[in-house]
């Protein structure tokens, strides 16, 4: 591709997006936003949005962890009295996960934090550019989707 009549540089490009991502790593918003896609926090926000019980296993699909971690995660959890572990009625083979009013609680506590930091982003940007993040970062997640398994 040509810009101006040279070409584009995209390694270039990308060694600066590369520290522009590392600058937004290191905000402190950032770091909050991060939690909430991983660990414990995401175990929390799956179980909210899901509205039911779920398998650990559909937990490590969705994350994409072994069931090991998602098992050190639940185990946390349960102590700090936010999920609850049973035994499936239908197939005793299988546990359920649910979360408790606590849990619900802190997910629902953290996620409204957590939007309340990327709408201040986005209403920093302003309506064009708002517009135009999250159409590129909605690009970039398909791309991410569809060659997940090219991407290591």
């Amino acid at each position: 591709m040509k810009q101006g009549g040279f070409k584009l540089d995209y390694k270039e490009l990308a060694f600066e997006l590369m520290q522009n991502m590392h600058k937004i790593r290191q905000a402190g918003p950032q770091k909050q936003i991060s939690e909430s896609m991983q660990g414990e926090q995401f175990v929390l926000q799956f179980l909210a949005l899901n509205k039911r019980s779920v398998l650990p296993s559909e937990i490590s699909n969705k994350m994409g962890i072994s069931s090991a971690r998602v098992a050190a995660a639940l185990n946390s959890l349960e102590r700090k009295e936010m999920v609850t572990r049973q035994i499936n009625t239908s197939d005793r083979r299988k546990i359920l996960v649910d979360l408790t009013p606590k849990g619900k609680a802190f997910a629902e506590k953290h996620h409204q934090e957590a939007m309340e930091i990327m709408a201040g982003v986005l209403g920093m940007l302003g309506e064009q550019d708002a517009r135009e993040c999250v159409r590129i970062t909605g690009r970039i997640a398909e791309f991410a989707s569809q060659n997940k398994d090219k991407i290591k």
